[in-house]
C-alpha cells in the first residue's frame, strides 16, 4: 500500500538512493504510469533489464519502492510500486554533518539538472506536438519575502499541486498526457 501522505527524507543514504538520474527516472515511471516490472521499466526507459534490477533493489533497500505482489502471475514476476505518494526533502536538514551535507548538495544539482533537462526536451521537440505548444507555459516572479513568508508560498503552491495530482481522472474521452511542472524559490539577486 503506498504511503499516502508522502514521506519527508532525511537519511542522507536514501536521499543518495533517490537522486541517482536513472532510480529518479525509475520513479517517475512509477509515479506516472503505476506498478510495473523490471522488464515494463526497461522498455519505458531503454536500458537492459539487468541494470533496472540492480537499481530497483537499491531503491528497495531505502525503502522508496516495495514489492505489488498482488500483481504477479506467479512467483517469478515480481511488480513493484512507490512506498509514497511524495517525497520531500530539505537541503537544510542535512546541515548537521559535512558528509550528508555533501549528499544534499550533490542531490539538489542532480535534481535541477531533471527538472532543467525535461523543460529543455520539451522545447526541442515541441513542434511535433503543435496542440500543446499554447498550453505549455513557465512563469517567474521576484517576490520580497521573509522565510516564513516563501514557507507559506511553497505551502500554498504544493497545495495546488497535490489537489490537481489527487483528482480523478475524468472520463471524458479527451486525451490526456503526462505533465511535469516544477517550482523553484530561492533568495537570488537579479
Amino acid at each position: 500500500m503506498i504511503d499516502a501522505e508522502g514521506r519527508q527524507v532525511t537519511d542522507s543514504r536514501v536521499l543518495a538512493a533517490m537522486s541517482h538520474p536513472l532510480r529518479r527516472r525509475l520513479m517517475d515511471v512509477l509515479k506516472v504510469y503505476g506498478p510495473a516490472t523490471a522488464s515494463v521499466l526497461a522498455q519505458r526507459t531503454d536500458q537492459a533489464v539487468a541494470n533496472i534490477s540492480h537499481h530497483l533493489k537499491v531503491l528497495a533497500a531505502a525503502d522508496l519502492i516495495v514489492e505489488a505482489g498482488e500483481l504477479a502471475k506467479d512467483r517469478r514476476e515480481r511488480w513493484w510500486r512507490l512506498a509514497s505518494s511524495s517525497l520531500r526533502w530539505a537541503a537544510g536538514d542535512f546541515d548537521d554533518d559535512p558528509a550528508r551535507q555533501a549528499v544534499a548538495d550533490a542531490a539538489v544539482s542532480l535534481n535541477l539538472d531533471r527538472h532543467v533537462s525535461l523543460a529543455r526536451a520539451w522545447y526541442a521537440t515541441r513542434e511535433e506536438r503543435p496542440a500543446w505548444n499554447g498550453a505549455a507555459f513557465s512563469a517567474d516572479k521576484w517576490l520580497h519575502l521573509t522565510p516564513a513568508e516563501l514557507g507559506e508560498v511553497e505551502r500554498e503552491i504544493l497545495g495546488v499541486l497535490e489537489r490537481w495530482s489527487r483528482r480523478g481522472v475524468p472520463d471524458d474521452g479527451q486525451t490526456r498526457e503526462p505533465v511535469f511542472l516544477f517550482v523553484h524559490g530561492v533568495p537570488a539577486q537579479p
